[in-house]
């Protein structure tokens, strides 16, 4: 799953995305955490910001999940509807992935080689109860490639470049959209051990993405 996240810039989005990116500079963000606002791209709204944690429209409570797995899009009802008609980019520039190592938890952080931003793959939907409104997403997810595997066997869905407007398209097939929810090559990220402030949703900066040396028993070759 993905837990964490951040983005500092969206300046190589923009170029992918041309006028649906509005806006010259972002605040960074070093410690994205569910519940927190989010920025996406949805197909009218161009730039929008909602909820980490879908909540489906039909759902009595409030409840959130914050990833969907890619392979039960079609078939869980909380997911089902917002993958056929209200599919989003969550603009990103890193993630973050824990592995239990002794009795404690060692997070990585995961970018691309170049350390540009991307986008994940995301649905979203509205919910209202009474006076209650929320706009909410949640990251869709698969398998692990080669460099996550020894820390987690799941990732969020990276986006390639060329994808993004066939992934915002509402009249592209379920099984054209699921082509692309594969697992991002690890050929072209990257990945090193950080602080394990970053598991604190109140901790923020640069400083959590910073490397930092890992504990005994970590797989050398995520370095």
């Amino acid at each position: 799953m993905c837990g964490r996240y951040t983005l500092r810039s969206v300046d190589r989005i923009r170029i992918a995305l041309g006028n649906r990116i509005d806006f010259d500079s972002i605040v960074p963000r070093y410690n994205i955490a569910p519940s927190q606002p989010v920025l996406t791209v949805v197909p009218v709204d161009k730039v929008h910001e909602l909820t980490w944690g879908l909540i489906p429209n039909w759902s009595k409570e409030a409840k959130a999940i914050i990833n969907a797995r890619a392979e039960t899009l079609e078939d869980k009802a909380s997911f089902r509807e917002s993958f056929e008609r209200r599919r989003c980019l969550i603009l990103a520039a890193g993630f973050y992935e824990s592995r239990q190592i002794w009795l404690a938890l060692q997070p990585f952080y995961f970018q691309m080689k170049d350390e540009h931003a991307f986008a994940f793959a995301g649905i979203w939907d509205r919910w209202k109860r009474g006076d209650v409104k929320i706009k909410s997403c949640a990251i869709v997810t698969t398998d692990a490639n080669e460099l996550l595997e020894p820390v987690h066997d799941r990732m969020p869905v990276i986006l390639r470049e060329e994808s993004y407007e066939k992934w915002l398209d509402p009249t592209v097939s379920p099984t054209e959209l699921k082509k692309l929810l594969e697992p991002y090559s690890s050929e072209e990220m990257k990945s090193h051990p950080v602080s394990s402030q970053v598991n604190h949703a109140d901790a923020e900066g640069r400083e959590l993405i910073e490397r930092v040396d890992a504990e005994v028993g970590t797989t050398p070759s995520l370095f």
